[in-house]
């Protein structure tokens, strides 16, 4: 194991490598980092969030499944008729181009019914912005579906044309199966087929499920967006 600066956030970290300087991955295709190279804690960010150091990241080094040889293999997205896709793999694929608009989202609920937040991360270039919101009281799917809605609208803002990639992000497998996958809404249904309609504006889609509370820093962050905002009602 060594460890090669390299970059994530505008920031200098260090990063697990092997011999060709290519990230390591774990099975979950997540890479090995840490802040300080003296430091005992390891974060796991997808390796498209990785870049050369002194870049923003966006532009990482092909990167290595760890304990195998050669590139990972590419998601399998399926097409659905809303003109969304859904990755088959719980990792994060790497950038369709420097473009893309990456929309990170959670939702929480204290109690189910109860207290809802949402928490959105939106993540485009060199643009980042965080959402965190209250929506009162309801379900945890509720939460999560608004969350992505939410986060659909933070990507119509950065490009009100509509033509960057989107990948979504969430450990929500019900709003990847209502919204890509042709799963049939027995609840929800005016929330789910608003958000179906929004998503058919976008030309390229995909919903990548992530591993939620499995220490990934950006799906980490959603959920403290999200319960912050029932803390604070706000």
């Amino acid at each position: 194991m060594s460890w090669a600066r390299m970059s994530f956030r505008g920031q200098t970290v260090f990063v697990n490598v092997d011999d060709a300087g290519r990230p390591v991955l774990d099975t979950e295709g997540r890479a090995e980092m840490k802040y300080r190279e003296s430091d005992s804690k390891v974060y796991r960010p997808a390796p498209s969030n990785l870049g050369r150091a002194g870049q923003d990241g966006g532009a990482p080094a092909a990167p290595r499944p760890a304990g195998g040889s050669g590139s990972p293999s590419p998601a399998r997205p399926s097409a659905k008729k809303t003109g969304a896709k859904s990755s088959a793999v719980k990792r994060a694929p790497g950038p369709a181009s420097l473009d893309t608009q990456h929309v990170w989202t959670d939702g929480a609920c204290t109690g189910n019914p109860g207290p809802m937040g949402i928490g959105v991360l939106f993540i485009a270039n060199q643009s980042r912005r965080e959402l965190s919101e209250y929506l009162g009281v309801g379900t945890n799917n509720i939460a999560e579906l608004t969350a992505i809605e939410r986060g659909l609208a933070l990507a119509e803002e950065a490009a009100p044309s509509r033509d960057r990639p989107v990948r979504i992000y969430t450990d929500s497998q019900y709003s990847i199966g209502v919204l890509s996958l042709g799963w049939k809404a027995k609840a929800n249904q005016e929330l789910v087929a608003r958000i179906k309609k929004r998503l058919a504006l976008f030309p390229d889609v995909i919903f990548i499920k992530v591993a939620g509370h499995a220490g990934i820093p950006e799906n980490e962050t959603c959920d403290e967006l999200a319960r912050q905002a029932i803390v604070n009602r706000a």
